[in-house]
């Protein structure tokens, strides 16, 4: 599925937003200040970004900037200005296309298809991109199956790999011990649910500076485990 962060500091207008592009089928997150909205997109992979011009923080210009200094993802600019000099200032920055308020959340939806159409017209299927998980100094190349803390490459297991994945792929989402022996193990393994306890020992181990402060793996207390993106 799809990916789409959406950076606008007006909420009702950002669920709305969310709202329409997941009944489309895409999957969206919401940042509402424009210095977490940068840190998120530059941190975090997504297929395309929908981003406001006027932001507490950081405005949309610089995080245009920004964002286009490090990735090659179709950026949607949305303002209530209809000056040209504001469209042409944000099409010169790169982004990929700019849309005045108001407009129709299906206007928005079309434009998210078109330019993501375009983008993989162009990029191919990204099949090297699907295949890598960037999170905060971590790096998953899943076909490669290696992984890199800050840019250094820590060696795991093969069911080490797995595990971490597995959550990586599913960030904020708990996972109970029995979910993930039953996902990464199978049923009929002849291993115990303790196990996954073990694992996630193990990586927390090798990736994390502080294992007993974990910035990756969260253990919910009765609940199971989270990735923390």
């Amino acid at each position: 599925m799809s990916r789409i962060l959406i950076i606008e500091d007006e909420l009702s207008i950002a669920e709305l937003e969310r709202d329409y592009l997941e009944i489309s089928g895409f999957e969206a997150d919401i940042e509402i200040s424009g210095d977490k909205g940068l840190q998120r997109a530059l941190d975090t992979d997504y297929d395309l970004i929908i981003l406001d011009v006027m932001l507490p923080k950081v405005d949309g210009f610089e995080i245009c900037r920004r964002i286009r200094s490090e990735k090659d993802i179709p950026i949607l600019m949305v303002s209530a200005k209809k000056e040209d000099i504001d469209k042409i200032r944000g099409l010169g920055l790169g982004a990929d296309d700019y849309i005045i308020k108001p407009f129709s959340p299906g206007e928005l939806v079309a434009r998210v298809k078109a330019h993501m159409a375009r983008y993989e017209r162009l990029m191919g299927r990204k099949e090297s991109k699907n295949d890598e998980i960037r999170i905060r100094g971590l790096l998953i190349d899943k076909t490669a199956r290696r992984v890199f803390v800050n840019e250094k490459e820590v060696i795991f297991t093969t069911k080490e790999f797995d595990l971490l994945a597995f959550l990586a792929m599913n960030p904020n989402r708990v996972f109970s011990k029995d979910h993930l022996f039953d996902q990464l193990w199978g049923m009929d393994s002849m291993g115990e649910i303790a196990t996954v306890t073990v694992h996630i020992r193990k990586i927390r181990e090798k990736m994390e500076l502080d294992p007993s402060n974990p910035q990756y793996i969260e253990t919910i207390w009765g609940a199971g485990y989270r990735f923390r993106i």
